[in-house]
């Protein structure tokens, strides 16, 4: 079982060993470090209320068409870039395989390696348009098509989507340098703390373990 257990966890990363080691683990119950169902499905509910009245909207609005750019737009998002800029950098992503198990980006293909450094500055850049690309998307046909009601639904479930991610997902989210990130350093620092090999990748990028900053 240990043997089965170290090929599946290659890089040692705490959030793949047994729950068995958790339990003297300093910051139990600040994390998400583990893949939960809940926390899947909570995070899936979150954006259907911004979908589900894009969608319909844009139906009404006559620019059903749109609607494959939309979707090729998703595939290109969710399942190669943001997975390379983002996803790649995170601690779930350390698991070996061909498919990422995670809280958010569950089952897309990893066809990147893990990079256990903290994003950069130009993958934070291609993050916010990448952000706005999808979510600003469905928009301009809204408002073409007068579906100013369905237009007002949407961006109220924009809203609600990433007010409720920040409050209670990003909070405890072990991506840490995402820019929706919102762990406090000091759980970042005991997160590292267990980490050795992360630690080190962020260390060498410039973290300074148990230094407060303003």
């Amino acid at each position: 079982m240990a043997k089965q257990e170290q090929t599946n966890n290659p890089h040692n990363v705490c959030t793949w060993k047994p729950v068995s080691e958790c339990k003297n683990c300093t910051i139990v119950g600040r994390l998400k470090c583990r893949c939960g169902s809940g926390d899947l499905l909570h995070f899936i509910g979150l954006f259907l209320s911004f979908l589900f009245p894009a969608l319909i909207g844009i139906v009404l609005s006559g620019y059903s068409w749109s609607l494959l750019g939309w979707a090729g737009l998703a595939v290109i998002f969710f399942g190669f870039w943001e997975i390379r800029i983002l996803c790649s950098h995170c601690p779930f992503y350390a698991e070996k395989g061909r498919v990422l198990h995670c809280i958010a980006n569950y089952g897309c293909p990893k066809f990147w390696k893990y990079h256990p450094e903290p994003i950069n500055n130009s993958e934070k850049i291609q993050l916010v348009i990448g952000f706005i690309l999808i979510c600003g998307y469905p928009f301009p046909f809204l408002i073409l098509g007068r579906q100013f009601i369905l237009s007002l639904l949407t961006a109220w479930g924009l809203i609600l989507f990433f007010w409720t991610s920040q409050k209670y997902t990003c909070s405890k989210c072990v991506n840490f340098s995402c820019l929706l990130n919102r762990v406090p350093r000091e759980v970042v620092d005991e997160y590292l703390k267990h980490n050795p090999a992360i630690r080190k990748a962020w260390e060498e990028n410039g973290w300074q373990i148990g230094v407060v900053t303003s």
